[in-house]
């Protein structure tokens, strides 16, 4: 998920549009603009640390050309096999996912299983996967999945904004682990990053089939569209963000052009944020640039403006505590831009619970990073919340 500089829906190359049409987008969407701007003030953000990257795309990008030597976002294990698998969630829409299986597990008896969610205007290939794949390592069945709207998964107008059907995505991919004969649907968990943190939660408070919840890096997709990182957005300039989407509601309705809000800036310069730095050095750098099969890259990470607002109604925190007595483990970093969510809700929740510490990680660096991501953390959680039970010895 990132907060910064909207891009307009182009029928042709954004660059190629004329200079007037781009002048009335940037107007169209200015108190937009204002409002999600002020989401990379105060508390900063953390631009990893990190070597040149060898082909900047231009003079403007080549400020934020960074990738850490210890970023690798499309890791492959040579010890797990992955396959593409396509599910109905309640709606009878498709859900797209990876299955990952270690290569020496025995398929004949039941396994402990984890389902992994994207950051927020992602896909399943950016940082799911990698989850995935280094779970699966560990000896656990693993299953990435695109949220509706976004990647591979069913739902039009693409990109749209769906809490309650981002939270159904993770209780559709229980069903399906359940399915299969080598998951013991008794023992699965989920792994939620960044916006996907509070889908999981909200997934969970109505699933007591996920019996074991972790979050990475995660952002209150509701309290951030509400109030914006440290509290920073007024009620005014929230209500001119709700105006603003309204108005275009009656402008797509009558057919008119889809708008498209937030996400990562498709350019750096010497001004631009270190929050916009930092999403920009993994969304727009080959990094974790990735863009589904049939889609634009100018719209990847991008919402529809008309549907973003559906965030101000969700509240993912709220009731967290009905989810005990299963576990929950909220990660983050020291240097985590996004470290108020996970501290706010580690305070709400009720035991068993912990906040866990990254030491000297930003909010991005948990997406790829692997050697700062905790593995041997995340491993220890789920063997001990996911160990199956012993059988009652007979009377």
């Amino acid at each position: 998920m990132s907060t910064s500089f909207s891009q307009q829906q182009p029928l042709a190359p954004y660059e190629a549009e004329p200079a007037p049409q781009r002048r009335n987008f940037i107007k169209h969407v200015g108190t937009s603009l204002l409002a999600l701007s002020s989401m990379v003030v105060a508390g900063g953000g953390n631009a990893a640390q990190a070597r040149p990257a060898s082909s900047a795309p231009s003079t403007t990008q080549s400020t934020a050309s960074r990738v850490p030597e210890d970023a690798d976002n499309f890791y492959r294990s040579p010890t797990v096999t992955a396959r593409t698998v396509r599910f109905k969630n309640q709606y009878d829409m498709d859900v797209a996912g990876s299955l990952f299986v270690p290569n020496n597990m025995n398929r004949g008896s039941a396994h402990a299983a984890i389902i992994v969610g994207h950051p927020m205007g992602a896909v399943k290939e950016q940082s799911a996967n990698l989850y995935a794949t280094k779970l699966a390592e560990q000896g656990f069945v693993t299953l990435s999945i695109d949220l509706p709207y976004w990647g591979e998964s069913e739902g039009r107008p693409r990109n749209v904004v769906a809490p309650d059907l981002y939270a159904e995505a993770f209780s559709a991919a229980v069903d399906y682990l359940g399915t299969q004969r080598f998951v013991d649907r008794e023992r699965i968990g989920v792994v939620g990053v960044c916006g996907s943190g509070s889908f999981a939660v909200s997934a969970a408070k109505i699933d007591p089939r996920m019996k074991a919840v972790a979050t990475v890096s995660m952002y209150d997709m509701g309290a951030a569209n509400r109030h914006a990182l440290n509290k920073s957005l007024t009620l005014a300039q929230r209500k001119a963000i709700i105006a603003d989407a309204a108005q275009q509601r009656h402008v797509e309705f009558a057919g008119g052009e889809t708008k498209y809000t937030s996400g990562t800036v498709h350019e750096i310069t010497e001004k631009s944020h270190p929050i916009e730095r930092e999403f920009y050095d993994f969304y727009r750098m080959p990094r974790g640039e990735y863009t589904p099969p049939g889609q634009s890259p100018l719209l990847t990470t991008h919402p529809t403006l008309s549907s973003n607002t559906k965030f101000m109604n969700f509240y993912p925190f709220n009731d967290i505590e009905t989810i005990s007595p299963r576990p929950m483990l909220f990660i983050t970093g020291t240097e985590a831009h996004s470290r108020e969510f996970s501290e706010d809700a580690y305070k709400r929740a009720a035991e068993p619970k912990e906040l866990y510490w990254v030491p000297g990680a930003g909010h991005v660096d948990l997406y790829d990073r692997v050697s700062l991501i905790p593995w041997t953390k995340l491993t220890a959680f789920f063997r001990q919340h996911l160990a199956q039970q012993a059988t009652p010895a007979a009377a």
